[in-house]
């Protein structure tokens, strides 16, 4: 391995909904994290693994930094705090298109300035602005902090992913892969299939649903080829339970079968997807709860 051969840890941090999660997709060059237009579709501070032949850059995608109304909530503001703990890089992603604002002066004031590494400011979603639009967004971006860089970029169209790539790189120190070169995440098998059939039943169901679902595998098995999952889908009423379901169990189809498509591609072999719904009430708020559900 050459002496030059460069790693390190850098943190994606920003309000809920700013598009850290594609940008983390887009910058590892497949799909690690789990994507919706949901604020707070991220629950786990997730690790995406991007490797060249002179680079190993470990990005931490994390829960969108709010001010929290569960202790679901406040957990999560605390995967904030641990993953930005001890990192090379901070990048702070705002959305250009919603404006920057005082919920990205609150994440830069609480989580990037404490960290004391280097940082980065990206202006997302810059595809969604006309004419010289996105000029006002950088420089709200720029007063922000003191970042090192503001970039803007399209995390959607790959738009200044490229250059992103490039001064990450030159902010990181020389060593050794942190990860074996062919990963391209630390997370679990089980929770990366929890994370696609949440994922799908955040794109087909209701505004009022989203935040209280959670999903547990329950038990995988491999038999001639095939892999069978029996998964559960946690929410915390009756009337969502009605919702997830659909008449007809409709809603429950569509969702398998959306999963099932997706996880067939990650594990490379034919799956037979049985999905069950349980009420768990105000898990959210219930701390033996959150602990069984792995929060």
């Amino acid at each position: 391995m050459s002496e030059r051969f460069r790693s390190g840890i850098v943190a994606v941090v920003g309000r809920p909904n700013v598009g850290k999660s594609t940008l983390v997709n887009a910058l590892v060059g497949q799909k690690v994290a789990i994507v919706s237009n949901k604020p707070q579709t991220t629950r786990r501070d997730v690790r995406a693994i991007w490797n060249t032949t002179s680079a190993q850059v470990v990005f931490t995608d994390t829960p969108g930094f709010h001010k929290p109304q569960t202790l679901l909530g406040v957990r999560l503001n605390d995967l904030v705090g641990d993953a930005v703990e001890g990192v090379d890089v901070v990048v702070q992603v705002v959305d250009a298109a919603a404006g920057v604002g005082r919920g990205d002066a609150f994440v830069y004031q609480q989580k990037v300035r404490p960290a004391g590494a280097r940082s980065i400011c990206v202006v997302n979603k810059i595809d969604a602005l006309h004419g010289h639009a996105e000029v006002p967004q950088l420089a709200a971006a720029g007063d922000l902090g003191e970042f090192d860089e503001v970039v803007p970029a399209s995390a959607k169209n790959g738009k200044g992913v490229g250059m992103l790539r490039e001064l990450i790189l030159e902010r990181l120190p020389e060593g050794p892969a942190l990860y074996p070169i062919d990963e391209v995440t630390d997370q679990p098998l089980e929770t990366r299939l929890a994370e696609v059939i949440r994922e799908k039943a955040l794109h087909v169901t209701h505004q009022e649903v989203p935040h209280s679902i959670a999903v547990v595998i329950e038990e995988t098995e491999h038999e001639d080829g095939l892999m069978k999952i029996h998964a559960t889908l946690v929410v915390e009423r009756d009337s969502q339970k009605g919702i997830e379901i659909g008449k007809g169990g409709r809603t429950l189809k569509t969702i398998g079968a959306r999963a099932r498509e997706e996880i067939e591609l990650l594990v490379g072999s034919k799956v037979f997807l049985d999905l069950r719904v349980k009420v768990l009430k105000e898990w959210q708020r219930d701390p033996r709860a959150l602990e069984r559900l792995g929060f």
